[in-house]
């Protein structure tokens, strides 16, 4: 499924060295899976700051990619994180971890865009 909006995409580094995108998506490949293992820990552990900062630095980094759904579900975790609602964490984790892994093949597929 496609979650990243391509012509938003575009347009938000239309003006960045192919070779930058490229750096941009490459980091983002290497750092997702330890940063969902820290999201996925801070619920088990019932860590609600570190799981507000985790979110909230998931969310960051994917809105750079105009990725509606997995910033969403990275937002909501950070709110409840926030106000320390236990509700759902599960759920809304595993919808995340399913947008970010649509996110890893849309990025894969545009970065070979840019790839000289």
């Amino acid at each position: 499924m496609k979650v990243i909006d391509k012509s938003s995409f575009l347009d938000t580094f239309q003006y960045f060295d192919k070779e930058i995108v490229v750096e941009i998506i490459d980091i983002f490949l290497q750092e997702y899976p330890g940063r969902l293992v820290n999201i996925k820990k801070d619920i088990e552990s019932g860590d609600f700051d570190a799981l507000k900062f985790d979110a909230h630095s998931l969310k960051g980094v994917v809105s750079n990619f105009v990725a509606k759904a997995p910033q969403d579900y990275a937002k909501e975790l950070e709110m409840k994180g926030t106000i320390k609602d236990s509700t759902d964490l599960l759920d809304t984790f595993q919808k995340l971890e399913i947008s970010i892994y649509d996110l890893v093949d849309d990025l894969n597929e545009l970065r070979s865009a840019f790839v000289i």
